[in-house]
């Protein structure tokens, strides 16, 4: 096993997959699971500064598609909790203040789905409240495309001293 994800290891740190890489990185990173993005992607314009606009995009795509897996993942336990019947929100002080809040709000909250642990819960809320998926998406993108384009704009000015 050991010599098997020291292969995968390797070959994902190939320049030619750096792309693909970042890719699967920032996709994993908007999802539920523990893991950040923002690292692969200086690494990835540091290395090919000619790369900044299509690994930005390349990260926005990824990172998007996640924080919809997450949306996913809401929309599906609505369905399974229904059955039937109304299905009862998730319960919790903060679920509920967070449910009121994208009531409020509507999918223009899914532009903080780029923010640590509270991006994931705005898309996975957003998905049992049943938003339209393509306008969260939408938001999703808008919010982390700037959240991206900033870390990448202050490393630049940081590295410029």
């Amino acid at each position: 096993m050991d010599a098997w994800l020291t292969h995968l290891i390797n070959w994902l740190s190939l320049p030619e997959v750096g792309l693909s890489t970042l890719f699967v990185i920032s996709f994993l990173a908007a999802t539920w699971l523990p893991a950040g993005s923002e690292a692969a992607l200086v690494g990835v314009v540091s290395l090919t500064p000619d790369l900044f606009w299509t690994a930005l995009a390349i990260a926005t795509v990824g990172n998007t598609l996640g924080g919809m897996v997450s949306w996913a993942l809401g929309a599906g336990l609505h369905r399974l909790a229904s059955d039937g019947h109304p299905a009862s929100p998730p319960k919790g002080r903060g679920v509920a203040w967070g449910l009121r809040q994208l009531h409020r709000i509507g999918p223009k909250a899914c532009l903080l789905a780029w923010a640590p642990i509270v991006g994931d819960v705005v898309c996975t809320l957003a998905g049992w409240l049943r938003m339209p998926a393509a306008t969260c998406a939408f938001y999703m993108a808008v919010g982390k495309f700037l959240r991206y384009w900033l870390l990448l704009a202050g490393v630049e000015l940081w590295l410029s001293y």
